[in-house]
């Protein structure tokens, strides 16, 4: 569910803060736990280091985020592949084939 339009977007103060800070000093990034803050139009262009849970994962801003929130761009989970047989016969077909023994000329 979206929030209320009479409420207005979601940002965090502490991230306006430093986005107004880093006008003037021209920091490198901008490190950040608030995923549930609305991406606005002040912060296009900024590098964003947003906490996945475990480590920061660096987010440049750009015109078609606005309206997002932090969090969609740094993903939790890690997708690895999908096991079981069917997925191992298919592994085992698609192996490259070793390369060709250079030959004496």
């Amino acid at each position: 569910m979206s929030r209320s339009s009479k409420k207005g977007p979601f940002v965090d103060p502490k991230l306006l803060k430093k986005i107004s800070k880093l006008k003037a000093s021209d920091a490198p990034a901008i490190k950040t736990w608030s995923r549930d803050s609305e991406i606005s139009p002040e912060m296009v262009g900024f590098l964003f280091l947003v906490h996945n849970g475990k480590n920061f994962i660096e987010v440049r801003i750009n015109e078609d985020m606005v309206g997002h929130h932090l969090g969609e761009f740094a993903p939790t989970r890690k997708f690895i592949k999908h096991g079981g047989k069917m997925q191992k016969e298919l592994e085992k077909g698609a192996a490259p084939a070793p390369a060709p023994a250079a030959g004496n000329k």
